[in-house]
């Protein structure tokens, strides 16, 4: 931080607007996260965007909201619009466990308070400044606006809720990375055109008050109230959202009705391209925390500060993930360049020891892969280029990410590299038809494992269970099993004595406790005592979540079962901890009520299958 000065971060106050020379603003932007000015926070992303624009931009960070609002009124008035993000985490997600428990920390905020934002802060910021400044366009963005686009279930609440934009009365909602609609709506309100008139913006929905002239290509939804109404039609809706959001290149507008107000939800803009997303990592970053937060930690920053994002978007289709949803289904990927750049600046860091923490993306090894022939793509609406296989479209070569790894390793100030982001195992015990394919899934495989491994390696089977899988869309188990398999191999030849550490969900839609008791019981004969666990949070715009809530499958209308309560959930969740007397006891009960005695003879006799097979050995 010594080789900067104040005026290099974006200004949060009077006094750095007047260390620029400013005495107005064009926008300020309001952010439910501590400021810290890193590619990885979006706040930090949109303020740099506009401001190569040649816009004054400020940054409020993490307003008090319980004031007398002085936080709001601090910088005036912008000429062109108010900006807010609730932050890089749904709110409700951040303050919130899955039993809807209060959380006593914030990741995102200095020293971790966990008093620092509102519930639903884009509702909240927006209200505050309609009231205060009528008259000034308020545009929400980020994942917690994204999110609820259309009507969605609100688990917190436990109820559908309408569009967002009906709740907080802002003006104009941009869904998804919003470099590129952030710009464009920029350059239109500077050029005059009004707030009100905007309203065919890509990746972009508004709320109207009469209907529009309509074009062929347009899909209408149920209206909110149909789906209060009926659960069936909240989740044919779900199907159509999903599948267009999936498009490579979406044309269709959505429209919902709710009430007297009409929901206009406009296409995305096609996929980004390379030279458009190493501008965006070539802004002028300092990757600090604001200098307010001297002396104090910023958890969420401290995790990724030596880390380096190679690409985003994810073509999983994971049933209860968020990700393809917000960043989209096809991967955009960083130059090698752009990539190497942000290292050498991450060497230049006065706490770099050498060791960069990750070099990834939501997905660690989806690097640079897209279709082979890209004309079918763009006629595909599948959510998942791996569910219930790997696509034979689909490019899954490994190879740049080897040189990318390779590339890095090579710098005189890098001792280590590792891959802190999750491994898609699937696409690399795939048996492709190409076998130059085979063979850098190979290599690929044994390099991770030997040079990139910081102790422990982070994979998602996320359950043992076939039909708990095909809900999930997610791989089978058998695939997992190989790869820990490999692993063990791997470091079993080389004398390393790495983990792999597996992730698990309970309570998921479509798992039983029937379910849940055979996850542990193969967990246990392979030698698991289960770590990263987690139950099921239900969480806008998911497939899991439409599931949960209608207690439909939308792809197949067939009725789904979900624990629901929190008796259900800690039944489920129970299983993770056959080993704990508490949960022993309380597994037992449950599978006696179940008439499953078998499933407690082999999850709990001493003598298990596991352990005659370590003695025969």
């Amino acid at each position: 931080m010594e080789n900067y000065k104040l005026s290099d971060w974006l200004p949060t106050t009077k006094k750095e607007m007047e260390l620029r020379g400013w005495d107005t603003l064009d926008v300020i932007l309001f952010s439910g996260d501590a400021y810290v000015d890193h590619p990885s926070f979006g706040a930090a992303v949109i303020g740099r965007v506009l401001e190569a624009e040649g816009l004054r931009v400020a940054i409020v960070p993490q307003p008090n909201w319980r004031d007398d609002l002085r936080d709001f009124k601090k910088l005036g008035i912008p000429r062109l619009f108010f900006g807010i993000s609730a932050g890089a985490m749904d709110s409700m997600v951040n303050h919130y466990t899955a039993t809807k428990r209060k959380r006593s920390d914030d990741a995102y905020t200095p020293d971790k308070r966990a008093d620092m934002r509102p519930d639903y802060p884009t509702i909240v910021y927006t209200s505050i400044l309609k009231k205060l400044y009528p008259t000034v366009p308020v545009v929400i963005g980020g994942i917690e606006a994204s999110l609820r686009r259309f009507s969605h279930y609100d688990y917190w609440q436990d109820m559908l809720k309408p569009s967002i934009l009906l709740d907080s009365k802002a003006d104009i909602l941009i869904y998804g990375m919003g470099e590129q609609p952030i710009r464009e709506l920029a350059r239109r309100l500077n050029s005059g055109e009004s707030v009100k008139t905007i309203t065919d913006l890509p990746q972009s929905a508004v709320c109207l008050q009469s209907e529009t002239t309509g074009l062929p290509e347009d899909i209408h939804l149920y209206a909110h109230e149909e789906c209060l109404r009926d659960k069936k039609k909240q989740a044919l809706n779900f199907r159509i959202i999903e599948e267009e959001s999936n498009k490579y290149q979406a044309t269709s507008r959505i429209f919902q009705k709710a009430g007297k107000n009409i929901i206009l939800v406009n296409p995305p803009y096609p996929p980004m391209q390379e030279k458009e997303i190493d501008a965006v990592y070539a802004l002028p970053f300092t990757r600090m925390p604001h200098p307010k937060y001297k002396n104090k930690t910023i958890s969420a920053y401290d995790m990724i500060k030596h880390s380096v994002n190679t690409h985003r978007g994810c073509f999983g289709g994971c049933a209860f993930c968020t990700i393809s949803a917000h960043q989209g289904k096809q991967i955009i990927s960083r130059s090698g360049a752009s990539v190497l750049r942000e290292v050498k600046q991450i060497t230049q860091m006065p706490d770099f020891k050498g060791y960069i923490s990750d070099l990834g993306g939501p997905s660690a090894n989806m690097y640079q892969m897209k279709g082979k022939d890209i004309s079918l793509c763009k006629n595909c609406k599948k959510p998942s280029c791996l569910f219930p296989r790997v696509c034979p479209n689909l490019n899954a070569d490994h190879r740049p990410m080897l040189e990318i790894y390779r590339s890095v390793d090579k710098l005189p100030e890098i001792k280590k590299s590792f891959i802190g982001s999750g491994i898609r195992y699937d696409m690399l015990l795939h048996d492709y038809k190409d076998e130059t394919l085979n063979q850098a899934a190979k290599t690929y495989t044994k390099e991770l494992i030997l040079n990139h491994v910081s102790g422990r390696l982070k994979v998602a089977p996320e359950h043992t269970s076939e039909n708990v899988l095909n809900f999930m869309r997610k791989p089978a188990f058998f695939l997992f099993e190989e790869f820990n398999r490999i692993f063990r191999k791997i470091n079993n030849e080389h004398n390393l004595k790495q983990q792999l550490i597996p992730y698990f969900i309970s309570g998921h839609p479509g798992c039983s406790d029937t379910d849940m008791a055979e996850l542990a019981i193969k967990t246990k004969k392979l030698d698991f005592r289960l770590e990263q666990v987690q139950e099921f949070t239900p969480t806008p715009m998911t497939l899991a979540t439409e599931m949960f809530y209608t207690g439909i499958n939308p792809y197949t209308m067939e009725k789904v079962y979900s624990a629901k309560g929190r008796e259900q959930k800690m039944m489920q969740r129970a299983f993770f901890f056959w080993y704990d007397p508490e949960q022993k006891r309380i597994i037992t009960e449950r599978l006696k009520r179940l008439c499953r005695p078998d499933l407690i003879r082999e999850l709990f006799n001493p003598i298990n299958n596991f352990q005659k097979e370590k003695r025969k050995k």
